[in-house]
Parts: structure tokens; C-alpha cells; sequence
């Protein structure tokens, strides 16, 4: 099934061990998770193993991007720490077999040094891109909106875009998140319907909140037409937080819209090999 729970975000009431079997009882066979590092990988393989779900996704460790500081992909300085978190997102990415890895930009917080953080950053994601593309594990890059993360450096599509034919990287593609991108850019039917080739990845949440489909003001079942009538056939993640708290209860979405296309195999278009 091409339709994907995020653990980071979906079922927290549980630990992170706890939440692959979760997803599977709710009925989901694919699931991806932002940082998994805090787990031994011995725990998350048995977790994934006991549950007998697929991990899609992970991203490559960002040190303190999270709690407010820079990251490490686009920060001057921190070459050397990037490396050293491309090797522990390759190792985690092969024991759970997962399919994509996703970069997070990080932060720029002095706009006067805003084209030496580009450039950082378009060298390190060029080789994420190049490294991975050995293992056959596709590389993915994201925009953030600026309201939840300010200062983070790519945060419209056009950037990704622009990024995308400046580095032409056969192993790289947008991560295109419908939270973040309405917020910022508006339009994501037509984002979805003219670019979806050179989108590797989708998740979604509701407008405003970041809740589940239905909770905010955005239309999902025209979203989800544009999806399933465009060239993109790779996973489609919810990743929003369940707006009364409770995982299972904000699952109602999926029986209001149809989604049995979802349940056919992922195709080529997540990865180009």
C-alpha cells in the first residue's frame, strides 16, 4: 500500500518501538520515521520485523535543527559533521532496508550569509545524492514553511526547482509536503499536477494546525484526485498530528475520501532504478 504513517508523528501515545506494530494494527504496511537514531538499530529491525512492515523513509541526522539551532546540511564549518551524519544515515537506511533518505536543509539565520549556507548546502546534498546513489537508495530534499521553522533555507517550491536543474542529479528528488508548501506557496493542485515527475516523495497534513485530512481548510479530495491523476506513483505519508490527540480516532479521514488506488505496488517514479 502506498499510503504511509509516520511514526515521528502518528501514534506518540506509544513509544517509538511500540508504534510499528500500531501502524500495521491500523492498517498500514509502510511506515517512515524523521529520526530513528535514537533507538539501537538491533531494536528498530526486530520492531519492524515483529510488526512486518516497510520503512520508506528516514532522514539524515540534523544535530540540533530540531530545538531551534542551524542544523548541519547548509552550515559553513560543519562539513565534516555532515559527513560523519550521511555515514549513520547509510547505515541505519540499509539495516531497515529503507528506499529514501531526506536531507533537511537547516537554517540560515543572518540573511547576509545566506548564498555561503546555499552553496553548503547544494555540496552536501550533491553528495548525499551521489553517495546513496550507489546503494540504490534515492535522495530527497525538502521546503519548510518559515512560520514553524523560521529561518530555514529552502522553503518554496521554486527553490527546490531551481536547485533541481542547477545540480541535475539523476539520484535526487523534491520531498513535497503539503503543509509546508501551502503555507508558503498556495497552488499545491498545480504543483502536484505539473511537477509531480520530479517529486520523490509526499506528505500531508490539514491547513492550519497541521492536522489530519478534514481538520483544516484544504480540499483533500481534490488533493488526492490530483495525486492519483498525475505521473507520481511513489508513497503518499500522513505525516500531521492527530488533532485531538488520539492516533486511531483521527484515522476517520480514510473512509471519507477513495483511496483504493493507494493499494496498488509503488512504481518507479520513487527511485530511479
Amino acid at each position: 500500500m502506498r499510503l504511509v504513517a509516520n511514526l515521528s508523528l502518528l501514534f506518540t501515545e506509544l513509544p517509538l518501538l511500540q508504534r510499528f506494530q500500531a501502524a500495521k494494527d491500523a492498517g498500514f504496511k509502510t511506515v517512515e520515521i524523521q529520526f530513528p537514531y535514537e533507538e539501537t538499530l538491533h531494536d528498530l529491525v526486530e520492531a519492524k520485523k515483529q510488526a512486518g512492515v516497510e520503512v520508506c523513509l528516514i532522514n539524515v541526522p540534523a544535530a540540533d535543527l530540531m530545538t531551534g539551532g542551524e542544523g548541519l546540511a547548509c552550515v559553513p564549518g560543519k562539513e565534516a559533521e555532515f559527513e560523519e551524519a550521511i555515514k549513520q544515515a547509510y547505515i541505519y537506511a540499509k539495516a531497515l532496508d529503507v528506499k529514501m533518505v531526506n536531507v533537511l536543509a537547516g537554517r540560515c539565520l543572518d540573511e547576509s550569509k545566506r548564498e555561503d549556507y546555499l552553496a553548503v548546502f547544494k555540496s552536501n546534498l550533491k553528495k548525499v545524492a551521489t553517495v546513496m546513489a550507489r546503494y540504490h537508495i534515492l535522495t530527497t530534499f525538502e521546503a519548510v514553511n518559515t512560520q514553524d521553522m523560521p529561518g530555514f533555507l529552502i522553503h518554496h517550491t521554486e527553490q527546490m526547482l531551481d536547485i533541481m536543474s542547477e545540480l541535475n542529479h539523476s539520484n535526487l528528488k523534491m520531498q513535497y509536503d503539503i503543509y509546508h508548501m501551502q503555507i508558503m506557496d498556495g497552488n499545491v493542485d498545480e504543483t502536484l499536477r505539473h511537477h509531480a515527475q520530479q517529486i520523490g516523495h509526499i506528505q500531508f497534513a490539514d491547513v492550519p494546525g497541521r492536522g489530519e485530512p478534514l481538520s483544516g481548510n484544504l480540499n483533500f479530495k481534490s488533493i488526492f484526485e490530483d495525486i492519483k491523476n498525475s505521473h507520481y506513483h511513489g508513497y503518499i505519508s500522513a505525516e500531521y498530528r492527530p488533532s485531538e490527540g488520539d492516533t486511531l480516532a483521527s484515522l476517520y479521514w480514510r473512509e471519507q475520501f477513495d483511496l483504493d488506488w493507494m493499494n496498488h505496488p509503488s512504481e518507479s517514479h520513487i527511485s530511479p532504478y
